[in-house]
């Protein structure tokens, strides 16, 4: 028997995409997917036409008996992503990198099923077939040949070309961290003029002087240029805990603890133990207290403890000075010595409005960083008493940090201190016009603690359901054509997840006015297209 099919009818109501600029992959998909029933459904070229309801006319008639079957069915959340790994069996694979046709433009999407192409700044659908009509497209060859041909594009801005011809603008604002800068041609000019000397035998006379310029901003007796922070850190603990079986207590978010490989354990075979943080980067003083261990032989011996200001993965927080009054008093009762990761500490005093000596006056260490918000291209001072400095020399010497023509690095500190740090203000300032303009959002994908920002730090909160930090920041570093259309540029804000559901952005001395502009501009339009996000689910009847 002949089997005879009429006019089909399927109704799709509650059609939502995940969010607006995805709205016509989501309806391509679902297109393909009906095909697969023997459906049709218009294909919709542009983001505007995409429809929050949509009715499809389709009747079938029974082969049997002639009359009409009506069934009912539901796609969930799982059922569409089902689907659409059924339409796209072709992710993104990494190897595709090294094919010959792909290379010098193809890298990762923002998803397991997109790729980007670096030439046209745009990013793809990843099935193969998709790339390699990419790539042999007019326009595609003709960016590639341009970018050869151009070898040398300016960092900040670059001219690109969107898909319609007309000219835009590729802005680029780097706040991964504060330690992205690139040195000014001032500060280059002080480093070349610098004189220099051997650091080792103690003969630069540029480093001898960033070291007394660093002891007396910090009212300590002497100072030792170290090439990094983390060094730094190292040194100061190994320096403390001379002998054998010692333990230090640290905040459970300090960076000293989460992220420095846990080098006083790995390479000093030093016990440490943490204390919770709170929210302003300080921790109970009560508590501390009940850590500090007694003479037991079945137990480590305290004898350090160590704070980091300003505090970084609680949003750039300068610790209270009282509860920094407060202690040092302790550790003076308890005999034990205080140690501070100051990092940022001239952040933190401009924050609370006062010298950087007076946030350090109860603590016998301090290691203080060139390179995070002042410009320098490296290097971090550590401070103390004369006798703690000569053993941290020891210290610095096995751990390789001994540098010999130091002197460069040295006037390049020097001019961070005399020409940046005054400066902060404004970084701050930037950060909280930032914060400013995300809290008017009133958001509830994603959020900001206003009140949370003090110095150049903000931290970006997501609900983790619509969006998480990873693809925030993923978001933040595309750009699309409705987008641009929009804004009138092509805006690339680089940010840093630090957890899952918080993205970190650093304000430093090499983003400009504009660029505050551009990112505030950028992060409006991403939060209004995560908070327009709506989810996707259909009611089909054949």
């Amino acid at each position: 028997m002949e089997e005879t099919t009429g006019k089909k009818e399927v109704v799709v109501t509650s059609m939502k995409a995940e969010y607006i600029e995805h709205s016509i992959e989501v309806t391509h998909f679902a297109a393909s997917g009906m095909a697969t029933q023997g459906l049709n459904m218009p294909v919709l070229e542009e983001e505007g036409d995409v429809p929050t309801e949509m009715t499809v006319s389709v009747e079938e008639q029974d082969a049997l008996d002639g009359s009409m079957a009506v069934t009912e069915l539901k796609h969930s959340i799982e059922e569409k992503k089902r689907r659409r790994q059924r339409v796209y069996s072709q992710k993104f694979r990494r190897e595709w990198l090294n094919l010959q046709d792909f290379q010098g433009w193809l890298s990762e999407g923002s998803g397991p099923d997109r790729a980007y192409c670096t030439a046209c700044n745009k990013e793809l659908l990843a099935g193969k077939s998709e790339l390699l009509k990419h790539a042999n497209g007019k326009k595609h060859k003709k960016r590639i040949a341009e970018g050869r041909e151009n070898v040398t594009v300016a960092t900040e801005l670059s001219s690109v070309l969107d898909e319609s011809g007309m000219p835009h603008v590729l802005r680029i604002v780097d706040m991964r961290s504060d330690t992205v800068t690139q040195p000014s041609r001032a500060m280059k000019e002080a480093m070349i003029d610098a004189p220099v000397g051997d650091d080792v035998f103690s003969e630069d006379p540029s480093v001898k002087a960033l070291e007394g310029k660093v002891a007396r901003l910090l009212e300590k007796e002497a100072a030792l240029l170290v090439p990094s922070g983390t060094m730094a850190n190292l040194i100061c603990v190994l320096t403390h805990c001379w002998g054998r079986g010692s333990e230090v207590i640290v905040g459970d978010q300090s960076h000293l603890h989460l992220w420095a490989q846990g080098g006083i354990a790995q390479v000093g075979s030093i016990h440490h133990r943490s204390i919770k943080n709170l929210p302003d980067g300080t921790f109970s003083l009560q508590e501390l207290r009940s850590l500090v261990r007694g003479d037991d032989p079945h137990w480590p011996v305290t004898t350090l403890i160590c704070v980091e200001n300003a505090h970084n993965m609680m949003g750039g927080k300068a610790l209270p000075l009282q509860w920094m009054d407060d202690l040092g008093t302790l550790c003076n009762d308890l005999n034990l010595p205080l140690h501070m990761d100051g990092a940022r500490l001239i952040n933190a005093s401009v924050a609370l409005g006062t010298v950087p000596s007076c946030l350090v006056q109860s603590c016998d260490s301090v290691s203080f960083c060139l390179n995070k918000g002042l410009g320098a291209p490296m290097g971090s001072v550590i401070v103390g008493t004369k006798e703690f400095i000569a053993r941290a020399l020891r210290v610095r010497k096995v751990l390789g940090g001994g540098l010999h023509q130091a002197g460069m690095f040295a006037a390049a500190g020097m001019y961070a201190l005399d020409h940046i740090a005054p400066r902060l203000t404004l970084d701050h300032t930037n950060a909280r016009a930032i914060a400013q303009s995300v809290s008017e959002e009133h958001s509830s994908a994603i959020t900001v603690d206003l009140k949370g920002v003090q110095t150049n730090v903000v931290l970006l909160h997501c609900d983790n359901i619509r969006v998480n930090a990873k693809k925030l920041c993923q978001r933040l570093a595309s750009v699309t054509d409705a987008e641009s259309e929009e804004l009138g540029e092509q805006i690339v804000v680089m940010m840093l997840p630090i957890t899952e559901t918080t993205a970190r952005l650093m304000v430093h001395c090499d983003i400009k006015k504009d660029d505050i502009k551009a990112v505030i501009k950028k992060l409006k339009y991403i939060i209004q297209e995560y908070d327009n996000m709506m989810y996707l689910e259909y009611k089909i009847s054949v």
